[in-house]
């Protein structure tokens, strides 16, 4: 396949791209859908021996979602100072250490988003977290110990992603 026309179809508070592409002797357009790059981390407490996750309203699922720490990359800023920023925004922490685990597509058959998923660990929260009043966050921080983790159901991919690393740590 070769991409042989990207323009702007929308540019709102997403963008959808339409493309015209070619393949097989065939031209066709196809809608993508460009979100960005976002970043999540798996949060554990040094201190408490403790997962911190997240529940916030999610608009894709329509929902509420219990979730890793997630966010997107802000223009100009690289992966790894932008989950440290979510973490400080949403659960009021400071990063006592950083280590990356993966990158992967979360939707790539229509969708742009590049997740960057870390492993963070902290000790001392120094603020409420919460949210950015400004973005209309509400999260609430929630806790969990090892086992109460592996036993999360929840539909949200990236967080599932980080259940089964940290599952395999602890082998």
């Amino acid at each position: 396949m070769e991409i042989k026309k990207k323009e702007c179809a929308y540019d709102g508070y997403f963008k959808i791209n339409k493309l015209t592409v070619s393949q097989n002797g065939h031209t066709f357009t196809r809608e993508q859908f460009d979100r960005g790059n976002a970043v999540a981390a798996l949060v554990f407490d040094t201190e408490k021996q403790e997962y911190i996750l997240t529940r916030q309203f999610r608009i894709g699922s329509e929902s509420e979602l219990i979730e890793v720490v997630a966010g997107m990359v802000d223009e100009g800023e690289e992966p790894e100072e932008s989950i440290r920023r979510e973490i400080a925004e949403e659960i009021g922490y400071l990063v006592d250490r950083l280590e990356h685990l993966y990158s992967f597509y979360s939707s790539p058959g229509g969708n742009t988003e590049r997740v960057e998923l870390y492993y963070a660990e902290v000790s001392e929260q120094y603020a409420g977290g919460g949210g950015n009043a400004h973005e209309h966050e509400q999260i609430e921080i929630l806790r969990y110990p090892a086992q109460e983790l592996d036993a999360l159901v929840t539909p949200d991919a990236k967080t599932i992603i980080a259940q089964q690393w940290a599952k395999l740590q602890r082998k």
